[in-house]
C-alpha cells in the first residue's frame, strides 16, 4: 500500500505532467505581470512613484519565485522520462534557451520601466556624452545591462545608483549562475540515464 508522501507525489506529478508540454507557450505570459507596472506608471504616476521601490521589490521576488518553479519542472521533466533522452534533451534544450530569453527580456523591461538611467549611471570614458547619445534608447541599454549581469560577466562601465538596483543586479546574476549549474546537471543526468538505457538493452 503505498504510503502518504507517495500518493501526495503521484497527485502533485498527475497535476505538473499535463502542463510540461504547453510550457513553450506559458512562458511568454510570465511577462504579463509588468503590463501592470506600465499601465499604473501612465495612468497613476505619482501612485507610482510613491510605491516605486516596493513595486520593484515585488517584481523581483516574482521572478525568483518563478524562475526557480521553472528550473524544478526542468528537472522533474528530465527525471520522469525512462526511456531515449535524445528528443527529451532538444526540448530542455528549447525550454532552457526560452527561459533565458523570457528572463533577459523580464529584467530589461523592468529597469526600462523604473527608468534605467535613473538605476544605474554609465561611469565609461566622456560619461556626459555617452549619456546623451544613449538618452533616447532606454531599453537597448536596459538589454545590455541584463545580457552582462545574466551571463554573469559583471556590469563594467556601469554602476547601480539605488539600494533595489543593486539587489536586482545580484538577483539577476545569481539567477544566470543557478541556471547554468541546473542545465550542466541536466546534461549529465540526461547522458548517464541514457548510457544506463544503453546497457540494459545490450
Amino acid at each position: 500500500m503505498p504510503t502518504l508522501s507517495t500518493r501526495a507525489w503521484r497527485v502533485v506529478q498527475s497535476c505538473i505532467e499535463p502542463t510540461i508540454p504547453f510550457l513553450p507557450f506559458i512562458m511568454p505570459l510570465l511577462l504579463m505581470p509588468l503590463a501592470a507596472g506600465w499601465w499604473l506608471r501612465a495612468a497613476a504616476p505619482a501612485q507610482f512613484a510613491q510605491y516605486h521601490d516596493d513595486l520593484l521589490s515585488a517584481y523581483l521576488i516574482y521572478i525568483v519565485v518563478v524562475r526557480l518553479a521553472l528550473l524544478d519542472l526542468m528537472l522533474f521533466y528530465v527525471s520522469r522520462k525512462h526511456r531515449s533522452m535524445h528528443l527529451d534533451l532538444l526540448h530542455i534544450v528549447l525550454l532552457y534557451l526560452e527561459i533565458t530569453a523570457i528572463t533577459l527580456l523580464f529584467f530589461a523591461l523592468l529597469y526600462d520601466l523604473f527608468g534605467v538611467f535613473d538605476l544605474f549611471r554609465y561611469n565609461g570614458a566622456a560619461a556626459a556624452q555617452q549619456m546623451q547619445a544613449m538618452q533616447g534608447h532606454s531599453l537597448r541599454v536596459a538589454l545590455y545591462i541584463s545580457m552582462e549581469l545574466f551571463t554573469t560577466l559583471g556590469l563594467g562601465e556601469w554602476i547601480p545608483q539605488t539600494l533595489n538596483a543593486m539587489l536586482a543586479a545580484g538577483i539577476e546574476a545569481l539567477l544566470g549562475f543557478i541556471q547554468g549549474g541546473v542545465f550542466f546537471a541536466v546534461l549529465i543526468y540526461a547522458h548517464q540515464n541514457n548510457g544506463k538505457s544503453r546497457e540494459k538493452t545490450a
